[in-house]
């Protein structure tokens, strides 16, 4: 999440674009990541305390970084495994497991890639401050395309050694609702032959072919298939303002008002304003009709189809083969504007409802999907938003799942923290909100998520905190090193590694 201040957003009224046109040359991959691990067997931290909130420079501007280079604010050191916390869903002790407790599924949950065009003239570097705007730069801004790359590298390696299902995306896959961001997620997910997360003139900031996050690459992609999830930056600009005629406007122009990151001769990728951006007709805006139907044309459209093509929103259900198991992916971003997460009425009656009623009647066991947890719901979407007659709060959403006690867990994703929630539907019902961190932000995880009947009355969900590999791949390093900056300067307040409890879990409920 990492918001925006409300009051700096309208400063998007002085933005405008830039362009380029990429070659499309074959570049070698990297070789096969042979050294993945979960955290239950090997961790990696951040090896420099972190300093006090605003002690320092902001490490997102080119000499403030330098002075946490040259202080070894990002290095990393491997650490011991970290043990699983068990929580029973009605507080009691987990009981052993059957004669004929089985695995249903394993599968990853990866919220928050956030990838985003570091040069777009609706970007508002200038306001990053240590607070609420702390999202408006990162260190690692030229870096993020890499940094996914590499998770997909690390996936695929797991992969080898356990099969892993299908791999669950949480929404904010894209920074911005532009359709070159776009198109990167799915070519790094997917495996273009090249990738080129650059826009405007061709820039080399580290002279010569990759060594940097501007280089083109070979995208490994994944190995397995990957289920779609929307959230508030795919849809909205930086997360916060509806896509209109006037702000898409500004959005292929040539006027920064905010602040954009510079690469021109001499800039290094220095914070400036004015009309020197060079303009892109790639980082147009896409309405949600619009981005469900590149979604639905890309390889096996990853559930999005003709219905979701046709309302906008990516809400739809798939199953695991072999198994009781239904996910019920929901659409939360409020494309009226506004950050924080909107459930229509509507839609619940139209398509969630519907759903929800076929899976009872399928005796099917649900597994939710969504950006926004439970209590991130609100009746506008937050600043920037604006009021939805329909809107359902929490206590509204959480009353109507009370005739589904076949729902048991739900994934989401949005605030940058590993977390784990109990929500109760009613006295006796309720199920587990598990929370993953951002590959945007340090510490850059994912979960490997698995499910197992115990055969004992009870499901067991195992979620395992993974960080991605860097291995063969300095220049996803070179991420990995100022994503740690970001964190231990403590110019980012709102992420770190979170809680023991709310990483490594084995999440106990009944089976209903």
């Amino acid at each position: 999440m990492r918001l925006l201040a409300p009051c700096l957003l309208v400063c998007l009224a002085a933005v405008a674009c830039s362009s380029k046109s990429d070659s499309k040359p074959a570049f070698t991959p990297l070789p096969p990541v042979t050294s993945a691990d979960e955290t239950d067997t090997v961790t990696r931290a951040a090896a420099h305390a972190r300093q006090l909130f605003k002690a320092g420079p902001n490490p997102s501007n080119i000499d403030g970084l330098a002075t946490y280079e040259s202080g070894g604010f990002g290095d990393d050191a491997a650490g011991p495994g970290q043990k699983y916390t068990t929580v029973v869903f009605d507080g009691s002790a987990a009981p052993k497991a059957g004669p004929n407790a089985k695995r249903l599924v394993r599968f990853v949950h990866m919220p928050d890639l956030q990838l985003m065009d570091d040069e777009s003239p609706t970007r508002l570097g200038s306001f990053d401050a240590a607070d609420t705007t702390s999202s408006a730069l990162r260190p690692q801004d030229e870096f993020e395309c890499r940094i996914v790359n590499a998770a997909v590298r690390t996936v695929n390696a797991l992969h080898r050694k356990d099969p892993i299902a299908f791999l669950l995306l949480g929404g904010d896959n894209a920074d911005s609702a532009q359709g070159n961001e776009h198109d990167w997620v799915l070519d790094i997910l997917g495996g273009a032959d090249s990738v080129k997360c650059d826009s405007g003139d061709p820039d080399d900031p580290v002279p010569g072919p990759d060594n940097d996050g501007k280089d083109p690459f070979k995208a490994e992609g994944l190995a397995i298939p990957f289920k779609w999830v929307t959230g508030n930056h795919d849809v909205l600009v930086q997360g916060n303002l509806k896509v209109e005629p006037a702000i898409s406007m500004k959005a292929l122009g040539t006027v920064s008002g905010g602040g954009t990151r510079d690469y021109s001769a001499g800039q290094d990728g220095n914070i400036n304003k004015g009309n020197f951006v060079v303009p892109d007709p790639k980082r147009g805006l896409l309405t949600r009709a619009d981005l469900m139907a590149k979604i639905a044309a890309h390889q096996d459209g990853h559930g999005v189809g003709p219905e979701q093509t046709a309302s906008g929103k990516a809400i739809y259900t798939f199953d695991v083969d072999g198994t009781p198991l239904r996910f019920l992916v929901l659409d939360t971003a409020a494309e009226t504007g506004g950050a924080d997460g909107i459930l229509h009425k509507g839609d619940v009656d139209k398509y969630i409802a519907p759903k929800l009623d076929k899976a009872k009647a399928d005796n099917k066991l649900v597994i939710l999907a969504s950006h926004h947890a439970v209590d991130s719901l609100t009746m506008d979407g937050g600043a920037f938003g604006s009021a939805q007659p329909d809107a359902l709060l929490a206590a509204d959403w959480t009353k109507i799942l009370a005739a589904y006690p076949n729902v048991i867990f739900s994934m989401v994703g949005h605030t940058h923290r590993h977390r784990i929630q109990k929500v109760q539907t009613d006295a006796t019902h309720g199920f587990f909100e598990v929370m993953t961190s951002a590959i945007a932000d340090y510490p850059h995880e994912f979960r490997v998520v698995e499910i197992f009947d115990q055969d004992n009355g009870y499901l067991m969900l195992r979620g395992t905190v993974t960080d991605y590999s860097v291995e063969n791949d300095p220049v996803a390093a070179e991420g990995l090193r100022r994503g740690i900056i970001d964190y231990t300067s403590g110019y980012a307040p709102d992420i770190g590694p979170g809680q023991p409890g709310d990483r490594n879990v084995e999440l106990w409920i009944k089976k209903p």
